[in-house]
């Protein structure tokens, strides 16, 4: 059965590690444009927007030929400001989604196909409730980047924690696999407004990573490996790396 789709990019000019980076450019194009047309190319999606709380990122959007929505500028969490949007364009078309897809802003290196590995395991199998995707770390350095969120799973492929922190500890010395987040994340519909509601947790709040709120309160994510090499923008450094990699 065809699932109605949305993706949902959220993105905001104040970044407290990289201030106005959704605009900053790479080969000449804003980063949330090199977002939003990568996404727009995915056939699985029925609608793409960019939620945003500020007018130059909206107004950018709207120039490209874009769908943007404004939203409460108090979000201190992505998954928020995506909620925000989706009530607002349901309401506005008429229309209930089956799946959102939240995809960050500072992913430029996102490829159309990444979408679908992350959603079709939700397609196939109606249990799952939120999917991320995962990818192997190829460096020590990146390893130890605390704003590459690292991830350990089960046997399953279900999250078992998140961390800024180098997890498993002992990587180095007896070749564990060291594995992160990767920001594509559909949630189903109802799942995404029932997140929102629960109360956040000491080690949602310790970590600094969304996903662990859905561990503590007893849900599973579903970890789908991407075959897909990205790298998400957090500083000027990493803009400057994901450029190089880009040309």
């Amino acid at each position: 059965m065809k699932k109605d789709i949305v993706a949902i990019i959220p993105a905001r000019m104040g970044s407290s590690r990289f201030p106005g980076k959704p605009m900053k450019e790479i080969n000449g194009m804003p980063m949330i444009e090199h977002v939003y047309k990568n996404v727009k190319k995915c056939r699985s999606l029925s609608q793409v927007i960019v939620a945003t709380c500020d007018d130059e990122i909206f107004n950018h959007v709207k120039k490209i030929g874009g769908l943007s929505i404004m939203t409460n500028k108090s979000h201190e969490r992505a998954s928020d400001r995506c909620a925000e949007a989706l009530a607002f364009l349901e309401d506005q078309d008429k229309i209930k989604y089956d799946i959102v897809v939240m995809v960050q802003g500072d992913e430029p290196m996102t490829h159309p196909n990444m979408i679908s590995e992350a959603v079709n395991p939700m397609i196939e199998d109606s249990n799952i409730l939120v999917v991320n995707l995962v990818a192997n770390i190829l460096s020590i350095d990146e390893f130890n980047d605390k704003n590459c969120i690292k991830v350990v799973c089960d046997r399953d492929e279900n999250a078992l924690y998140f961390s800024r922190e180098a997890i498993p500890t002992r990587t180095k010395i007896n070749n564990s696999p060291m594995r992160k987040q990767v920001c594509i994340i559909p949630f189903r519909r109802d799942f995404l407004y029932k997140y929102i509601k629960l109360e956040e947790t000491p080690l949602e709040i310790a970590e600094s990573v969304d996903m662990m709120r859905i561990l503590e309160h007893g849900y599973k994510v579903k970890m789908v490996p991407t075959k897909y090499k990205t790298y998400a923008v957090d500083t000027r450094e990493d803009l400057e790396k994901v450029e190089a990699l880009m040309d």
